[in-house]
């Protein structure tokens, strides 16, 4: 195997050939998480370690660094040595990270290599039991019956959260009230107590309330229905074509890493994802297989920081 890798790198004409001949040698490949422990990223990166482990026959540490909205994490995985022994899981965060944290020192596009998109979450229009209306249709119509009535209740300023609903916002030119909370615990606490009206937050972290009768969804956020929610529609559905907000989880590496190693990576990564164990463990973390190729992934990143700073911009956010 390692003389195979050697010789695509001579065949490619890399200069980091040496490299490639010792990857995956008898050292650690590590996945660099930029947040706590048990958040979805983490898990998706945790699934994927394991199986990725056994395949290379090479261990594969998560490692979390958490903070600055995961640019600490970031910006050590930018600054990495190309060798592939350093790689990001990174996810949406990553794109508005790029456009909403005044402390970034890298640039989200140029100073990584993307390797694959590997998992998507769902994010959902969500209100109160009793909230009048009972789609994003009827939502709109109530807000502009009655302008700055409604409170829209979201996840801190600058989450994917604050910026779906300030899309929702824009879109839909709705005079609705934004009320932040620290957590999706605590907006959900809020729209049960009737102190927020709707939200839009990820379908699992609501999904409880919502088969126990105590909240409704008026919404996906998804380009398409959910498999699982054949019922409800989504936001593009319902007047606001071009509406389209989704958790994407996906591995990188620093710019430079040798095409041999991203190639090899993301052939072993469609090969895990593929695999209905680590489909089921996904499932159970509130996420779905997804997986893309290095360039497909690239233009997600790229349109994502570009859609997001055009959000950031129409809102008068200024980046902290």
């Amino acid at each position: 195997m390692k003389r195979a890798i050697f010789a695509l790198a001579l065949a490619s004409g890399f200069a980091a050939a040496p490299a490639l001949a010792e990857w995956p040698a008898d050292k650690p490949i590590r996945i660099v998480v930029g947040f706590g422990p048990g958040g979805g990223t983490d898990i998706v990166a945790r699934v994927i370690a394991q199986p990725l482990q056994e395949m290379l026959k090479q261990t594969v540490i998560v490692e979390n660094k958490p903070g600055a909205g995961g640019s600490i994490a970031g910006d050590m995985v930018a600054k990495a040595d190309k060798d592939g022994y350093t790689a990001a899981m990174i996810s949406t965060g990553h794109a508005i990270s790029a456009v909403m944290v005044k402390s970034v020192r890298y640039d989200a596009v140029k100073d990584f290599a993307p390797v694959a998109r590997v998992a998507d979450s769902t994010f959902v229009v969500v209100a109160r039991k009793d909230f009048p209306a009972d789609d994003v249709k009827g939502l709109i119509a109530l807000a502009k019956k009655d302008p700055g009535k409604l409170n829209f209740g979201t996840v801190s300023v600058g989450s994917t959260q604050h910026f779906a609903s300030e899309l929702l916002r824009q879109m839909s030119g709705i005079d609705a009230k934004i009320i932040q909370y620290r957590t999706t615990p605590a907006l959900v606490t809020a729209l049960l107590a009737k102190e927020s009206d709707f939200g839009i937050d990820l379908l699992h972290a609501v999904r409880g309330q919502v088969d126990a009768g105590a909240l409704k969804l008026l919404a996906v956020g998804s380009p398409k229905r959910e498999a699982a929610l054949p019922n409800v529609p989504t936001v593009a559905e319902q007047g606001l074509a071009g509406y389209e907000v989704f958790g994407w989880y996906g591995w990188v590496y620093p710019a430079g890493t040798p095409q041999a190693i991203v190639d090899k990576t993301n052939a072993a990564l469609k090969d895990i994802l593929a695999r209905p164990a680590v489909k089921e463990q996904l499932a159970k973390a509130g996420a779905a297989v997804h997986y893309s190729t290095a360039a497909e992934f690239t233009k997600l990143i790229v349109d994502d920081v570009a859609k997001w700073k055009a959000v950031r911009d129409k809102a008068g956010l200024e980046p902290q």
